[in-house]
Protein backbone atom coordinates (compact mmCIF):
# COMPACT_ATOMS: atom_id res chain seq x y z
CA UNK A 1 0.00 0.00 0.00
CA UNK A 2 1.53 3.89 -0.70
CA UNK A 3 2.55 5.29 2.36
CA UNK A 4 0.65 8.16 1.67
CA UNK A 5 -3.26 8.64 0.30
CA UNK A 6 -2.25 11.05 -2.17
CA UNK A 7 -0.20 8.42 -3.84
CA UNK A 8 -3.00 6.24 -4.34
CA UNK A 9 -3.31 4.78 -7.75
CA UNK A 10 -6.59 3.64 -9.17
CA UNK A 11 -7.13 -0.19 -10.70
CA UNK A 12 -5.46 1.64 -14.34
CA UNK A 13 -2.25 2.72 -12.49
CA UNK A 14 -2.88 6.87 -12.54
CA UNK A 15 -2.98 8.97 -10.01
CA UNK A 16 -6.40 9.43 -8.07
CA UNK A 17 -5.90 12.78 -7.21
CA UNK A 18 -4.33 13.89 -11.25
CA UNK A 19 -8.41 13.00 -12.40
CA UNK A 20 -6.27 11.60 -15.56
CA UNK A 21 -8.64 10.33 -18.19
CA UNK A 22 -11.89 11.37 -15.50
CA UNK A 23 -14.61 13.62 -16.70
CA UNK A 24 -16.77 15.92 -14.86
CA UNK A 25 -20.00 13.92 -16.04
CA UNK A 26 -18.01 10.77 -14.74
CA UNK A 27 -17.13 12.11 -11.46
CA UNK A 28 -20.61 13.48 -10.76
CA UNK A 29 -22.29 10.72 -11.85
CA UNK A 30 -20.14 8.68 -8.87
CA UNK A 31 -20.58 10.74 -6.75
CA UNK A 32 -24.60 10.52 -6.95
CA UNK A 33 -24.46 6.71 -7.03
CA UNK A 34 -22.29 7.16 -3.91
CA UNK A 35 -23.66 9.23 -1.91
CA UNK A 36 -26.97 10.69 -3.81
CA UNK A 37 -28.29 13.89 -4.41
CA UNK A 38 -29.11 14.45 -0.47
CA UNK A 39 -26.21 13.56 0.78
CA UNK A 40 -24.17 15.52 -1.67
CA UNK A 41 -26.34 18.35 -0.79
CA UNK A 42 -25.28 18.25 2.95
CA UNK A 43 -21.58 17.53 1.85
CA UNK A 44 -20.93 20.51 -0.31
CA UNK A 45 -23.31 23.41 -0.03
CA UNK A 46 -24.86 23.69 -3.71
CA UNK A 47 -28.15 24.88 -4.69
CA UNK A 48 -27.87 22.72 -7.93
CA UNK A 49 -27.48 19.69 -5.46
CA UNK A 50 -30.51 20.65 -3.60
CA UNK A 51 -33.73 22.32 -5.70
CA UNK A 52 -34.74 19.81 -8.60
CA UNK A 53 -31.55 18.43 -8.71
CA UNK A 54 -30.30 16.91 -12.34
CA UNK A 55 -27.00 15.69 -13.75
CA UNK A 56 -27.66 18.04 -16.62
CA UNK A 57 -28.00 21.32 -14.58
CA UNK A 58 -25.61 20.05 -12.00
CA UNK A 59 -23.07 20.15 -14.82
CA UNK A 60 -23.83 23.56 -16.75
CA UNK A 61 -23.68 24.93 -12.74
CA UNK A 62 -20.01 23.36 -12.13
CA UNK A 63 -19.17 24.29 -15.78
CA UNK A 64 -19.21 28.22 -15.14
CA UNK A 65 -18.56 27.98 -11.26
CA UNK A 66 -15.02 26.92 -10.80
CA UNK A 67 -15.09 26.98 -6.89
CA UNK A 68 -17.98 24.54 -7.06
CA UNK A 69 -16.17 22.43 -9.66
CA UNK A 70 -13.21 22.15 -7.46
CA UNK A 71 -14.74 21.18 -4.38
CA UNK A 72 -16.92 18.02 -6.49
CA UNK A 73 -13.43 16.98 -7.38
CA UNK A 74 -12.09 17.07 -4.46
CA UNK A 75 -14.95 15.40 -2.63
CA UNK A 76 -14.64 12.76 -5.81
CA UNK A 77 -10.47 12.06 -5.25
CA UNK A 78 -11.23 11.85 -1.14
CA UNK A 79 -14.04 9.37 -1.95
CA UNK A 80 -12.15 7.56 -4.45
CA UNK A 81 -9.07 7.75 -2.42
CA UNK A 82 -10.74 5.84 0.33
CA UNK A 83 -12.30 3.44 -1.38
CA UNK A 84 -9.14 2.32 -3.44
CA UNK A 85 -7.22 2.32 0.02
CA UNK A 86 -10.15 0.17 1.65
CA UNK A 87 -9.98 -2.42 -1.21
CA UNK A 88 -5.97 -2.80 -0.38
CA UNK A 89 -6.65 -3.71 2.53
CA UNK A 90 -9.29 -6.05 2.38
CA UNK A 91 -7.10 -7.55 -0.50
CA UNK A 92 -3.82 -7.27 2.00
CA UNK A 93 -5.68 -9.16 4.92
CA UNK A 94 -6.94 -11.79 2.61
CA UNK A 95 -3.76 -12.63 1.40
CA UNK A 96 -2.25 -12.09 4.65
CA UNK A 97 0.67 -8.97 3.15
CA UNK A 98 0.99 -6.48 1.20
CA UNK A 99 -0.97 -5.84 -1.88
CA UNK A 100 1.66 -6.73 -4.71
CA UNK A 101 -0.81 -5.29 -7.27
CA UNK A 102 -0.53 -1.93 -5.79
CA UNK A 103 3.09 -1.37 -6.60
CA UNK A 104 5.06 -2.53 -3.06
Amino acid sequence: MPAYPDEVRDENGYLIRELHGVKLAQILDYLVQHYGWQELDRLIRINCFANNPTIKSSLNFLRRMPWAREKVEQLYIDTRTDEVLRQQRAAAKKTGGPDRAAGE
